[in-house]
């Protein structure tokens, strides 16, 4: 697979594939037995996506929000280990997002719950040391410059390797990187051919040297919905590259610019592997003008 870059001189540049798996959706409930998450995992790997994008708010739970926090990292840590692949991957967290009863989400930035937040992810991921742990979403009660200060406690008390936001804005993502210079790698915010306007945000992380991770990258390219109706071109093109629209979704994204790295989420090996595919997937200039003007 071919690979970016996250992090900078100064904290660790490290080299991931062009693709990573976000893990929001990994759970062992339903139909996803253990064996075909361990299974996707392994696929992941041997596709050669590194980069793998968790949370302490990922879960399930149960109907009254129980069991939700802290559950996917617990699952992403134990399928790793039983993998023997730890050192195989820049595993990234994020702290801020709370579960609430009845499986509902809400934000808490004060600083004794981020940094109890760190405490607890180093704990149930089993390591030293988070490789990228993000700010899950900027919170209302919370003055975004003092939300920045805890994070610059954090990441300078070595519990942190580096520290990224999710859902920022540009003004945001400015005003972070003033309070914490290098120690700020990556930005986390929602992208797709349905949901494109981001796209300052990517342009802002191109001038500073950070690397984009769009979520939901394959938003509004639901099968069971449709692909031709909601988004034609992108259909068009994967027909005639002989490839998905997800995989031509995913070029797309990986083509705005050099800083992208799209995370979509598999919850089996065959669609895992397919996301990895569109890193290799070269779109002519042609066919990228016709998908930006989707």
């Amino acid at each position: 697979m071919h690979t970016r870059f996250i992090g900078n001189d100064t904290v660790g540049r490290h080299e991931v594939g062009a693709i990573g798996l976000g893990l929001m959706t990994f759970d062992q409930t339903g139909d996803q037995p253990r064996r075909q998450l361990l299974d996707t995992v392994s696929a992941a790997l041997e596709a050669g996506v590194t980069l793998f994008d968790t949370a302490d708010a990922y879960g399930p739970g149960d109907e009254k929000g129980a069991g939700a926090q802290g559950e996917n990292e617990r699952l992403i840590a134990g399928l790793l280990d039983e993998l023997g692949a730890r050192e195989r991957v820049l595993l990234a967290t994020k702290g801020g997002h709370v579960r609430t009863e009845g499986g509902g989400w809400d934000t808490d930035s004060s600083a004794p719950h981020l940094r109890k937040s760190v405490d607890d992810s180093l704990r149930r991921l089993g390591v030293e040391q988070i490789a990228l742990w993000q700010h899950h979403r900027p919170d209302p009660a919370v003055p975004y410059e003092d939300v920045l200060l805890t994070l610059k406690e954090i990441h300078d008390s070595g519990k942190v390797a580096m520290v990224g936001l999710s859902n920022a804005n540009p003004e945001q993502i400015r005003q972070a990187h003033a309070v914490l210079g290098p120690a700020l790698v990556s930005v986390q915010n929602q992208f797709s051919p349905a949901f494109r306007s981001s796209r300052p945000e990517i342009d802002v992380c191109a001038e500073l040297g950070l690397a984009f991770l769009p979520w939901s990258p394959l938003g509004g390219l639901d099968r069971a919905k449709g692909l031709a109706a909601q988004h034609p071109a992108f259909q068009e093109v994967a027909s005639e590259l002989g490839v998905s629209p997800q995989q031509t979704t995913l070029a797309w994204e990986l083509a705005q610019s050099p800083v992208v790295i799209p995370i979509p989420g598999a919850k089996r090996p065959s669609s895992v592997t397919d996301s990895a595919a569109a890193a290799d997937l070269t779109l002519s200039a042609e066919q990228l003008a016709r998908l930006d003007a989707a």
